[in-house]
């Protein structure tokens, strides 16, 4: 790969990482209400789960997408079913209660694994980083687009975590935090807008 095209590539993963969309806004939400520690595998999760779907996308599922195209449809009745029913538990949250009562859990580092293949920002990422990094499909481009997604996207939607935590003082009356919520319940349906 030219430096020129790495060097874009760079760009694209730190703009379209560190953007407003699912991830973000999940994990600005889950730092406020839970902190950066109950956060962490959130994070790393998102982080290792977006990787692994640029490796898989790059090595064969683009190509599903190609043969089938109704797969984009079925995508998106998931997509918007999913993350309406996460904006729902995230407006409706209350504050944590300091034990594990169901109100007071943060997204699991497998959640947010999982939770990359209803993400219509990281399937849109991902398809995108393919076709313009890596549009041969060789292992070793998808492999290094990867790679970069997986060095630039941890710290950027990491950052998104502390500016929730950082909101925790400010958050700590319950119409405040009933607002924020709601808020970030508000942008994560707006993040749909993606899939039309």
């Amino acid at each position: 790969m030219q430096q020129t095209t790495f060097a874009a590539l760079a760009a694209f993963a730190l703009v379209s990482s560190i953007t407003p969309g699912p991830n973000n806004m999940m994990l600005m939400a889950s730092g406020a209400n839970f902190g950066l520690r109950r956060t962490v595998p959130h994070a790393l999760g998102v982080g290792f789960g977006f990787t692994l779907m640029i490796v898989l996308v790059g090595v064969g599922l683009m190509g599903l997408f190609d043969l089938f195209p109704v797969l984009n449809l079925v995508l998106k009745i998931i997509s918007v079913a999913y993350l309406s029913w996460l904006a729902w538990k995230i407006a409706n949250a209350g504050a944590p209660s300091g034990g594990d009562s169901p109100r007071g859990r943060p997204m699991s580092f497998g959640q947010a694994v999982l939770f990359q293949w209803v993400n219509p920002k990281a399937w849109s990422m991902a398809l995108t980083a393919i076709a313009l990094y890596a549009p041969d499909r060789n292992i070793a481009a998808v492999l290094l687009v990867a790679a970069i997604f997986g060095i630039i996207n941890l710290p950027s939607t990491s950052l998104w975590a502390v500016m929730g935590v950082s909101l925790r003082g400010w958050l700590s009356s319950p119409a405040r935090l009933r607002a924020f919520n709601w808020t970030m319940a508000a942008l994560l349906v707006g993040s749909l807008a993606l899939l039309i």
